[in-house]
């Protein structure tokens, strides 16, 4: 079996399946595909959607561990017009493929399913345990959600993630919060405003205060951030109106332990002073989203994503870190700088979680991105190796 060229054809039909969130139906349809002509024991599409292949091995001795490899399916969307190669055409050019989700991580995805499927043939199932592969919705939107029903299914005892890390070993990651802060004001004509409270004005000045909240730092992960993305105000547009209200939305990278309590009350305790100055109504919360699957099924959170991090001496990190070494790389052990579907399986659910993926992460979600397929040969080999030695 020519298991690199099976891998660039998955991939590359991942590829030309358009799959934006909530719309990842056709590539759903390509993986669950892939599985029953690879003989995976189990194929599973949860309610959001999610599509769940699994092995099982045919020993019942050992730790019988579970291993889930997880990437997700949907991909942002793109301006075509923008491209030099057509986003779904899948081009191979020059080493690399081109389209939308190459790197961010329908590549990734392939490998892993591959991995699996290689793993299985070349071992004959002569292990003790399962191994599942989960193309996963809606990362995009809900860092973490649609997992929670994976791991109801899969139960897994140990969670690689196939994010871009440029084949790293990734440990960990901050979490992430969307924070919203709400000032309200009163409405009046812009030719008096003195009968009115403007909310823009209020919020810019409280702005200014919560620009000196110091977000806390963690050695291994570093700081915290809290930021601003973005401000509008209403009505919108305020022609001759001053408006009587205004949102702000800050990004906020949570360190391990946070809480919404301890993310939200240093802000609180900014806002309240405010409102005792000022005599005025200020509100904050953690964003709330909700979507609709291509399942039909409603999928819904509220923007809190945890941190996580695990010592790169537990034993299958260990054992992981070797199979990468057997494959003739040498990872570096470090954390992924952005929030990823591990939120849920280690920071949520405390299951052991590592990253490992091919391409860069500054690919994701630009025009032309592509995935090099000497980068895929290289994630395979790995997670196969990974395979190899922890069902050693």
């Amino acid at each position: 079996m020519n298991w690199s060229k099976k891998n660039i054809d998955l991939t590359k039909d991942l590829i030309s399946k358009q799959s934006y969130s909530g719309r990842e139906k056709d590539a759903v349809e390509v993986l669950k595909q892939f599985y029953k002509d690879c003989g995976f024991d189990e194929i599973i599409v949860d309610k959001y959607g999610s599509c769940i292949g699994g092995i099982h091995g045919k020993r019942s001795d050992g730790n019988n561990l579970i291993t889930l490899f997880d990437g997700h399916i949907d991909t942002v969307e793109v301006d075509e017009k923008k491209w030099t190669y057509p986003p779904f055409g899948a081009v191979e050019d020059n080493g690399k493929i081109y389209g939308r989700g190459a790197s961010d991580m329908k590549g990734a995805l392939s490998s892993m399913a591959v991995a699996v499927a290689k793993f299985a043939e070349e071992s004959k199932k002569d292990f003790s345990g399962k191994i599942y592969v989960s193309g996963s919705v809606f990362e995009e939107i809900f860092e973490g959600v649609a997992p929670r029903s994976v791991s109801d299914i899969t139960n897994p005892d140990f969670v690689i993630i196939g994010e871009a890390s440029e084949l790293n070993l990734k440990i960990g990651q901050r979490g992430r919060a969307e924070i919203v802060v709400e000032t309200y004001g009163t409405s009046a004509h812009s030719a008096n405003p003195e009968k009115g409270i403007n909310a823009v004005l209020l919020m810019s000045e409280l702005i200014q205060r919560i620009e000196n909240i110091k977000p806390p730092y963690q050695e291994k992960l570093g700081e915290g951030i809290l930021v601003l993305t973005d401000i509008i105000s209403k009505p919108y547009p305020g022609s001759s109106v001053i408006p009587d209200y205004c949102r702000a939305t800050y990004d906020r990278r949570l360190l391990v332990g946070e809480t919404v309590d301890s993310v939200l009350d240093p802000i609180r305790e900014v806002i309240n002073k405010f409102k005792e100055e000022k005599g005025v109504e200020v509100k904050v919360s953690i964003a709330e989203e909700e979507k609709i699957c291509y399942t039909g099924e409603k999928i819904a959170s509220s923007r809190f994503f945890p941190g996580w991090i695990y010592d790169k001496d537990e034993p299958l990190i260990r054992k992981a870190y070797n199979g990468l070494l057997n494959s003739g790389l040498d990872p570096e052990i470090t954390n992924y700088s952005f929030c990823t579907n591990g939120s849920h399986y280690a920071g949520e659910k405390g299951i052991m979680t590592i990253g490992f993926g091919p391409s860069h992460e500054n690919i994701a979600h630009t025009d032309d991105e592509y995935i090099e397929v000497e980068q895929l040969d290289k994630a395979l080999n790995g997670y196969f190796n990974i395979l190899n030695e922890i069902y050693k």
